[in-house]
């Protein structure tokens, strides 16, 4: 990323392509050279990272970012020295470069430019080195961003950074690069005008290809609009059987990945096993065809610039000496041309049909296997069911039958001790009858007796007051015999006892 441009040049150096340290960060207050470097390194950390597409050029580096932990939102606490330039820390894959605009779109006017880098260790996300037109929209920025979330349907949270130095360490050439068009203007390849980033921001992908912001904003893919190259790269593949990922290739007709007859062969054998004749070199995208044992592709990915072209074929009378097509007139080279065209519309048919003939076969008796087993899981699922929910009744038809024995048990218990305690109840209540006769009886013989005794007494005073009126009549007193009187009372004890035998 440098202040006049962020446009990957075709077949420009990578010294031209990205500029240094020094130029990306030249202009604004406080340059990096008046800190000490130990003050520096004490307050910042370096990241590794790389950029462009892994099969044209990459290109490597390091940034040296200020850390978190010394930069706070008050503006006293801010790095001093810090540039209007800035890192967005681990964004995830899935965010779009549509998303991330419209994620920071209240500042889209105030970036100059925005590029993405990929970080070592960190494939699944990717960082995003922003500059921008002046340091307080840079201060703005952190304070707005820093700590905020990507979505509020997510948990990750931006982490925005001040970066020091940006340096690019080499870059690594896997083709040769076109040097066509090197010295145009670069032009946005979605509305075709001059990268012009006083006009508007510049993002530069992943891939090294730059575009406007606003251009960029309504690609709402995740790949290159100029190679198809994604950010949100797959996961690795490897063998169905051995795990290995070295020389592999995949059916394309159901999917299946298997290691090349150069390792332990699983993918030939798959062929041989299911008549899928045709498979993907996964490292160079090259289809062939088992039954034919020959490379039968008709594109091909460019190294060039990573697109789809067709396979360049040979001319037709170069055996013969002919050094190029133009020795066939117009007419000829149209005649061979449809036949050759006609002939490949019905190669292609035939083997279309032939293969999925043959794919209709496979999956239907896959289809089978899979209808017996899942009716054998089913059948044994519904038996081992009914064997738990079996013994479970049969373990609770257990318990009732003990619970009822012994609440038959207690009833028996409780009913003859019902009966023993009656008879007890009986005994007690005749005791208590007998007793209470027996207590009455007593109580109306000396009813009785005490009747006798007042009588008597009332009878000797009686005698008495007559025997006296006698007496003082006749003028003689005569005294009263004490046996007639003991005589009586032994009559009148008698009786009474007489009575009680009686009664008993």
């Amino acid at each position: 990323m440098s202040t006049s441009s962020s446009t990957a040049l075709p077949g420009a150096s990578p010294d031209d392509v990205y500029p240094s340290s020094s130029a990306m960060l030249s202009g604004g207050p406080g340059d990096s050279s008046s800190c000490p470097s130990s003050s520096i390194s004490n307050i910042t950390q370096a990241f590794h990272f790389s950029s462009g597409n892994p099969r044209i050029e990459e290109t490597r580096g390091v940034m040296l970012l200020y850390r978190n932990d010394v930069v706070s939102d008050s503006p006293s606490d801010l790095p001093v020295g810090r540039k209007p330039l800035v890192c967005v820390l681990g964004v995830p894959n899935h965010m779009t470069y549509a998303d991330f605009c419209q994620f920071c779109g209240s500042f889209i006017q105030h970036i100059l430019e925005m590029r993405i880098v990929r970080n070592d260790g960190m494939d699944d996300r990717y960082s995003i080195l922003i500059r921008l037109d002046s340091q307080d929209s840079t201060d703005n920025f952190y304070k707005h961003f820093n700590g905020s979330r990507f979505s509020s349907l997510e948990v990750e949270v931006c982490t925005v950074l001040f970066t020091v130095d940006v340096q690019y360490t080499g870059s690594i050439e896997h083709a040769q690069v076109s040097l066509t068009n090197s010295t145009e203007q670069p032009t946005c390849p979605v509305c075709l005008e001059r990268l012009d980033q006083d006009t508007s921001g510049i993002l530069t992908t992943i891939c090294n290809h730059s575009f406007h912001c606003s251009c960029i904003s309504n690609w709402t893919d995740s790949s290159c609009p100029v190679c198809r190259y994604c950010q949100q790269q797959p996961e690795k593949s490897i063998c169905f059987v051995c795990q290995t990922s070295e020389n592999l290739w995949i059916c394309l007709i159901c999917g299946f990945v298997g290691c090349g007859r150069y390792k332990e062969g699983h993918a030939i054998r798959h062929w041989k096993e299911t008549q899928h004749c045709y498979s993907l070199e996964l490292e160079t995208q090259r289809a062939w065809d088992y039954a034919g044992d020959n490379y039968v592709h008709r594109l091909i990915q460019s190294k060039t610039d990573g697109k789809l072209v067709e396979l360049n074929s040979h001319c037709l009378l170069a055996n013969d000496g002919c050094g190029s097509c133009e020795c066939l007139d117009s007419g000829f080279s149209e005649a061979v041309l449809s036949s050759q065209v006609e002939a490949i519309v019905n190669e292609y048919n035939e083997l279309l049909t032939s293969q999925l003939d043959s794919q209709k076969s496979y999956f239907e008796s896959l289809l089978q296997e899979v209808k017996e087993d899942s009716e054998k899981e089913i059948s044994s699922a519904v038996e081992k069911a009914v064997t738990q929910k079996l013994q479970k009744l049969q373990a609770k038809l257990d318990r009732c039958v003990k619970e009822k024995k012994f609440l038959d048990d207690l009833n028996e218990n409780l009913l003859k001790n019902r009966e023993i305690w009656k008879e007890k109840i009986m005994e007690i209540e005749e005791r208590e009858k007998k007793a209470l006769k027996v207590k009455d009886d007593k109580i109306t013989d000396l009813e009785e007796q005490l009747r006798d005794l007042m009588a008597f007494l009332e009878a000797g005073k009686t005698m008495e007051k007559l025997s006296v009126s006698d007496e003082i009549k006749d003028g003689t007193v005569l005294p009263m015999s004490m046996e007639s009187s003991s005589t009586n009372g032994s009559k009148g004890g008698s009786k009474a006892n007489n009575r009680r035998r009686n009664k008993d």
